[in-house]
């Protein structure tokens, strides 16, 4: 790595490996861009009412604002979201990502017939990812997929035309700044993104 980065870990448990696979860690990096996404447990459709989303969207802004995560582009569709976006100071993510998550999932379950509970939770307890992004080309595939969403799900034919996938920042000037801040994990790989073919 050209510039050093401290990187600060939690995970629900210290011990590192289990069934021989690395457990499921967040990374708190200062003067990062991060991807994070979340999906309702077992897939439930909890923001399929323009009220839920209003919900998530008041939430999200409100604790984005006040953590200083900025967003670039943000997707919900009606059981997960997905987000890009910068942020200054690492250790403001859990904070912020508990605070969205628990005040969204106890003010859409006051819309819904049943309660939710755990709203968010998959496997292994872990109720969001949180992707540092290593370089430019990984930010510009998670920007474009995320602005896809709504074309990949069939719920439009264009991502204009769904008002739930809201651009704050152009990628090019986005990523502009990025290089700028020197706001990318550079040197750290991310098989998932190395083993994908241009598009």
């Amino acid at each position: 790595m050209s510039d050093f980065k401290r990187i600060q870990k939690s995970s629900s448990s210290s011990v590192e490996h289990f069934k021989g696979r690395h457990r499921f860690e967040h990374w708190y990096i200062d003067n990062q861009v991060y991807f994070l996404t979340a999906r309702c447990r077992e897939r439930h459709p909890a923001f399929a009412t323009e009220q839920a989303k209003a919900i998530f969207w008041g939430r999200f802004d409100h604790y984005a604002a006040k953590y200083g995560f900025v967003p670039w582009i943000t997707s919900l569709l009606d059981n997960h979201y997905h987000s890009l976006g910068y942020l200054r100071i690492g250790k403001n993510l859990g904070p912020m990502m508990q605070r969205v998550h628990g005040s969204v999932a106890k003010l859409v379950n006051d819309t819904l017939p049943e309660r939710r509970v755990p709203f968010w939770s998959e496997e292994g307890h872990r109720d969001y990812f949180d992707g540092a992004i290593r370089d430019e080309k990984q930010c510009r595939q998670a920007y474009k997929y995320t602005l896809r969403q709504a074309v990949r799900h069939g719920i439009a034919s264009d991502w204009r035309d769904y008002p739930h996938t809201r651009v704050a920042i152009d990628l090019d000037r986005g990523v502009k700044r990025a290089l700028e801040l020197k706001a990318f994990l550079e040197g750290v790989p991310y098989k998932r993104y190395q083993n994908q073919k241009p598009r």
